[in-house]
Formats: C-alpha cells, structure tokens, sequence
C-alpha cells in the first residue's frame, strides 16, 4: 500500500500577530510528525501552503530511511512580502506557532528551520512542549548544524566509496556551495579530511572563511559547475535544474540543502550522465537525527551511531539502484516506502474496538 495525501493541513492566522501559520502533517506511521518552522516571505498565502505539504512529505521520507520512529511534518510562517519584524512581533509570532502546536496534542512536534534558531524553540516552549531544538541551557540539544555537517560527510564517504572505490576523502576535489550553518562546518571536516577545497556563498564577506580554510573561492554563478569530484550544495533548494544539469562537472552530487533537484526528472539525467546523486533526505538526515535524539533523550554514543548510519543507508540505496537499474533517488524512496508500509499494514489488519 502507498501513503497517499496528508493526514492534516492546519491554516491559522495567529491571534498576537495577525500572521498566517501552517502546518502541515504528512504522516503519523512511524512516530509523531516532526518538523522545522519555517519563517519565510511568500507572495500568497497558497504559496507558503505548498511548501508546507512539500517539505512535510519529504520529512517522513527523510525520517523513515534514517530508521527513526518518527513521521513528517512542517511548520511555516508566512511573512508578507516586504514585512520587516522586530523582536517584540518576532516573540508573537512564535508564541502562535506554539499555540497551534499545542492545539494539535502531540501529533506533532516542531524544530528550527530555515529563519527560525535554538532561540525562538525556547520562546514556542512558553506555550508547548511539542518542541525540540531548544537551547543547551534549557534543556535542548542546541544548534544540529554541526551533526548535520558530520553526516553529510558521512555520506560523502559513502558516495565516494561507491563511485571512486575508496571512502578516503584526501586529495579529492571538493565544491562546497553555500557557507552557512551547515556549510562551513562540513567545509572545515572536509578540510580536517584532506580535501581540496572550492567554496562559494551569496554573501562576499564569507571570503574570510575561504582564506581561513585555504579555500580556493568562486563566484556564485560559477559555483555549481566547477569541475571537481564532489559537489556540495548547502544552501536553499533547486541548486541542479533544467538550466545547469548538462553542465555540470562532477562525479558525485551530495549536499545538505534540502530538495537539491528541481524537479524528479533530473535525478535521471544525473545519472545518464554517470553523476552520482545522494537522495538529500538520507544526505542530510543528521540534523533530524539530533532532535530525535533530544526527543528520545539519546546518550551520545546512540547519537554518533545513528548519525555515521548515514553512509550505511546510502550503501543499501545504491546497491538497491544497481539491482534494479534505477536512480538512487527512486531506490531510496522505495526503501523509506517498504518501511512505511511495513508499519501500515499492521494497523489495518489490526480489528477495530467497535467490532
């Protein structure tokens, strides 16, 4: 059986703030939907609604193919266009998004994301403890960008070991796209690595951090089809398109920015090209598994585990594609699927109390 559709869409206008919140649960199967909030400027409200059931989807396959008893979910924010917010609405608007967490009693459990911090966690925590990803000092497991970082890596190992023969990362050629949180600290592991750096970021002051690492820096337009081993991009969505995928000059693709791929379509052109693709949602699956861990109040030696189990999930992807001749990214998803539907099947068996 497939999971089709989501189990709920929640569109709220938050009553400190004025601001439309929503959230969205793809799936409960495997666990409570978990998710980041997203604080983003849409041009209509529709537009943050899509995002919203986009990247719920993809969290419950990120989820599933990382082993973690979890199901996907997404919050959003839908700032105007324009809209320029200063503190005191900043702490309404996630006031209201812990209010509407609380309203739906568990099912599911938010986290930072793009435009939200460990800081505003600790502000939704005032209204619901539905919520991960809050502050050390509060109890939280802080900011994940580091875990994430370290299973990116992980998966580039992998990816490595796949397309080149070996896991060793010294001496291979590196394009690191996007120096932000996660960005720069998988930069400097590559570094500790042995591996020839480029880097690039929108921002022109993260210049500094290209001298620091001895990186050789390129211009943003010219970023995504340098000629190297590995390509990395780490900043928003989209990165391969239409436009650049025939121009790309790498072996494999592997980043932490979340729907790397414009469109499906493209996973299949990498691979006529014999690029080697890693599904985003195993590659970057360590920051999910770092508020999994809070959730579960993992040790450290069960966090590391599950983080360094990237590059294990990733092997059974390819193996998976080679068996069936078919993209990693198809494989991956029918390896999260076969999990999911392992966990649906018995649900529907079970006989029901009314009986």
């Amino acid at each position: 059986m497939s999971l089709l559709g989501h189990e709920e869409v929640v569109v709220h206008r938050g009553e400190r703030s004025g601001i439309s919140l929503v959230i969205a649960i793809h799936s409960t199967v495997l666990g409570p939907a978990l998710g980041g909030a997203r604080l983003w400027r849409y041009g209509a409200l529709g537009d943050g609604i899509a995002d919203a059931l986009r990247l719920s989807e993809a969290m419950t396959y990120k989820a599933a193919a990382a082993g973690l008893d979890l199901g996907g979910g997404k919050a959003v924010i839908c700032l105007p266009p324009g809209n320029q917010h200063g503190p005191a609405v900043r702490r309404a608007l996630m006031l209201d998004l812990g209010d509407l967490v609380e309203s739906l009693q568990g099912r599911y459990v938010t986290a930072e994301d793009v435009g939200t911090g460990t800081e505003d966690m600790a502000t939704i925590a005032e209204r619901t403890q539905h919520v991960v990803g809050k502050p050390v000092e509060d109890g939280g497991s802080g900011d994940p960008s580091p875990i994430t970082a370290r299973g990116v890596e992980s998966a580039i190992r992998a990816c490595s070991e796949h397309r080149f023969g070996s896991a060793d990362l010294a001496g291979r050629r590196m394009a690191v796209v996007g120096l932000g949180h996660v960005g720069l600290p998988l930069a400097e592991r590559l570094k500790a690595a042995g591996a020839e750096l480029l880097v690039s970021d929108i921002d022109p002051e993260k210049q500094a951090e290209a001298e620091r690492l001895r990186a050789v820096w390129l211009d943003p337009d010219e970023a995504m089809t340098a000629e190297c081993d590995v390509l990395a991009p780490c900043a928003l969505g989209g990165a391969v398109n239409p436009d650049n995928v025939a121009s790309l000059r790498c072996g494999i693709v592997c980043g932490s920015a979340n729907n790397v791929l414009a469109g499906d379509a493209l996973a299949s052109a990498l691979a006529d090209r014999e690029i080697l693709y890693a599904p985003d949602f195993i590659a970057n699956a360590g920051g999910l598994i770092n508020v999994y861990g809070e959730l579960q109040d993992l040790g450290r030696g069960e966090l590391d585990e599950l983080v360094d189990g990237i590059g294990e999930a990733l092997r059974r992807v390819f193996d998976l594609a080679e068996e069936r001749s078919v993209p990693p990214l198809e494989a991956a998803r029918a390896l999260a699927q076969e999990r999911l539907d392992a966990a649906i099947e018995p649900a529907l068996s079970a006989p029901s109390l009314a009986q």
